[in-house]
């Protein structure tokens, strides 16, 4: 007979020790790691919200990263702002200064403090932090801005901003010196003033004109190309009796001219000479007083303005739509103006033909309807005026610079050259506006003098095919902030994106630039006269205005985001310490029970091995 042996491998009890020791193994691990398990399958049931937790904590980890960066570049940016800030108050103090001194260039001290401050703004605008220029927009592998001295001077086939200034001056001023106004004496007894071209973006316009002198007539402004004659009529005035004209500046301030008749001797500057025996010689003495008086004014504050409009032209993305000269029904004569209605039965002070219900006029996309009354939101009563029409384009544009009629020109003025489409169903009265054909677009900036010799030019065309561009940087449609974003939260983005040609910056460049590049003749009777106006400006300029952007504001944008930021870096430190406790939750082992169980199993395992002995005695004599 066959006995089989008995296998202790096989048997209940050793299965038992086989597994007491496994679980010994085990949890001697987790008291060494202090973890439940080396893989997913051993970490039992709640391993599912670990797995979630490790998402949510990797993905605020690339948050971290990506707010680290962020703040990298705002606090490179808001350094680079500052510094544009120190710029401008070092400008503006030395522009508010009294020393006017010329140098042999033709320039004062703070003249060339300026010239070298935008040599280190140009530098500050082109910070890069990485490869990314910070003030490109989303153009951020563009530099910003182009080198200085090709914004200045130009380059071998591109006139910079110097050759513009220049040119402009040289339209604004005219031939004869004036400011494009020419001046005659129709009679012995009269003087006439007028503008040389009617529409003409160039020099002076005649605004208003007033007068206390005895005896005489005065007419105008008016008509086409807007003018004014004063006649004495053969009578003296009396002493101390004035004549006032009022003229607007291509720059869109205003100069006077003020004479007073006077009989002293010798005549007071100021005024023009009584002749009390020959009334006729009064008449030729004020001729001679106005012309010398506007003769200054041209020289002097017209110049002044003339450079702060050729930056204007050069800097200023904003452009305009110049319609041609139109006269209104009720007196052919006069031309239209804001009061001008949109229709009305002839003769009266409206367009002809006007405007009828029913007729529409989209402006970028935005349609405006008009209807016989009661107009509201987008709609026009036949019956409204220019003026009302303009407000109304204006709010659909979002311009910075209100739309104007002026000699009877309409100018639509425009943030946004390259957007501006004017259409309409009435092509009549559009034309009625001076607007010949459609669409009605803006001209290109930057705008240079349209022809040769620039003292005869009548026009502004588009440059950009000749003409340096300062800003290399995206300059899309949009806000500056947008074209820099981040997701620094699972809900939370962050705009930090800035632009050199942000109003507030462009401003600042524009106007250092115009002081630091206007040079004149240091011998010249009218330099200290140009030199004071030209500070004015450009101290006002660089002095905050309500309602235009400041640098401060682009700091106190990008300051806003830093908090957004901040605010969710704090809520994801709270998330990452509750998503570490459900993880340890999941997956650690306590240490106490993990020792507990041990001393539990150990003792089971001794008691096993207890059995396992005694059985190990049994011999076949015995089990026989």
């Amino acid at each position: 007979m066959s006995i089989s042996s008995i296998n202790y491998s096989s048997s209940v009890l050793g299965a038992q020790i086989r597994n007491i020791n496994q679980q010994l193994t085990d949890l001697s691990t987790q008291l060494a790691t202090g973890k439940l398990s080396q893989n997913y399958s051993g970490m039992g049931t709640n391993e599912g919200f670990a797995i979630a937790g490790r998402s949510q904590l990797s993905n605020i980890a690339a948050y971290t990263d990506t707010i680290t960066n962020v703040n990298v570049n705002i606090n490179l940016a808001n350094t680079a702002l500052q510094s544009l800030t120190t710029i401008r108050n070092t400008v503006q103090t030395g522009s508010a200064s009294t020393a006017r001194d010329l140098n042999v260039n033709g320039q004062t001290v703070a003249q060339n403090t300026a010239a070298s401050q935008f040599g280190s703004m140009v530098g500050v605008l082109n910070t890069q932090s990485g490869n990314r220029y910070l003030f490109s927009g989303t153009a951020f592998n563009t530099q910003s801005v182009a080198n200085a001295g090709d914004i200045i001077n130009g380059t071998t086939t591109q006139a910079g901003f110097k050759t513009v200034m220049a040119e402009r001056q040289a339209a604004d001023l005219g031939a004869n010196g004036m400011g494009r106004l020419v001046q005659t004496q129709p009679t012995p007894s009269s003087v006439r003033v007028s503008e040389d071209v009617a529409g003409s973006p160039f020099g002076m316009k005649i605004a208003a004109v007033s007068s206390t002198l005895t005896g005489a007539t005065v007419t105008g402004p008016s008509g086409s190309p807007v003018s004014f004659s004063v006649d004495l009529n053969g009578l003296n005035p009396n002493d101390g009796d004035k004549l006032s004209v009022q003229f607007t500046l291509p720059d869109g301030t205003t100069g006077q001219v003020d004479l007073t008749a006077s009989s002293a001797t010798p005549t007071p500057i100021g005024s023009f000479a009584i002749d009390a025996t020959t009334p006729g010689n009064t008449a030729a003495n004020l001729n001679t007083a106005l012309n010398t008086a506007i003769t200054k004014l041209a020289n002097t504050s017209l110049v002044a303005a003339s450079a702060i409009t050729a930056g204007d032209n050069f800097f200023n993305t904003a452009s305009s739509a110049i319609g041609a000269p139109v006269n209104n029904q009720a007196a052919p004569p006069a031309p239209i103006s804001g009061a001008t209605a949109l229709s009305g039965a002839s003769p009266s002070n409206s367009i002809s033909p006007g405007f009828a219900a029913g007729d529409t006029i989209t402006v970028n996309g935005t349609t405006l309807t008009f209807v016989n009354s009661g107009a509201t939101g987008n709609q026009l009563n036949v019956g409204d005026s220019i003026q009302t029409l303009m407000s109304k384009i204006d709010q659909i544009t979002g311009t910075s610079k209100p739309s104007t009629v002026h000699g009877g020109s309409i100018t639509i003025n425009t943030d946004d050259a390259a957007s501006l489409n004017i259409t309409t169903s009435n092509s009549g009265a559009l034309n009625s506006l001076g607007f010949g054909s459609t669409p009605v677009t803006a001209t290109q900036p930057p705008l240079r003098v349209g022809s040769s010799p620039a003292s005869s030019a009548t026009t502004l065309v588009n440059g950009s095919a000749n003409t340096v561009k300062w800003y290399t940087g995206n300059d899309g449609p949009g806000s500056p902030r947008s074209t820099a974003m981040a997701r620094v939260d699972d809900s939370v983005t962050v705009q930090y994106g800035a632009q050199a040609n942000e109003d507030a910056i462009r401003q600042q460049l524009q106007a250092i630039a115009v002081f630091g590049t206007f040079s004149t003749s240091p011998t010249s009777q009218y330099a200290g006269g140009q030199v004071s106006a030209l500070s004015l400006r450009v101290t006002q300029s660089l002095t905050k205005q309500p309602g235009q952007q400041h640098i401060e504001d682009i700091q106190t944008d990008l300051a806003m985001a830093q908090n957004t930021m901040k605010d969710a870096g704090t809520r994801q430190t709270q998330a990452k310490a509750q998503l570490q406790s459900i993880i340890d939750q999941a997956e650690s082992a306590s240490p106490d029970q993990v020792a507990s169980e041990l001393l539990s199993l150990q003792n089971a395992l001794q008691a096993s091995y207890q059995v396992t002995s005694k059985l190990a005695q049994l011999s076949l004599v015995k089990f026989l």
